[in-house]
Parts: structure tokens; C-alpha cells; sequence
């Protein structure tokens, strides 16, 4: 299993990007689909202490 680890590309967000959390969108790495999405429905990302909104 690939451990590489990464800082999601949503401005807000600390979370850093894992194997089974890993979406790809425009070459930038995302925690969830929510912060690649850039929040658009206005749901935080995939780690609830977080709280980001983009």
C-alpha cells in the first residue's frame, strides 16, 4: 500500500490527503470530494474537526 502523503489544495483545509482519501481533480490533490469541489453544497471536508468551507 502507497503511504504518500500530501496537503489537500483547498485553501482552507489542514487535512492531508491519504491513499483511500485521495480525489484528483485538474492535478491538485483533495481530501474529499467536498474541498474539490470547492465546497460547492456547502458541506466541510471528509475530517470533522477540520471544518473547512473553502
Amino acid at each position: 500500500m502507497n503511504k504518500d502523503l500530501a496537503k489537500c489544495e483547498c485553501p482552507d483545509c489542514k487535512c492531508e490527503v491519504y491513499d483511500d482519501h485521495r480525489v484528483t481533480l485538474d492535478g491538485k490533490e483533495f481530501c474529499s470530494e467536498a474541498c474539490a469541489s470547492g465546497h460547492a453544497s456547502g458541506t466541510g471536508c471528509c475530517e470533522n474537526s477540520c471544518q473547512c468551507k473553502g
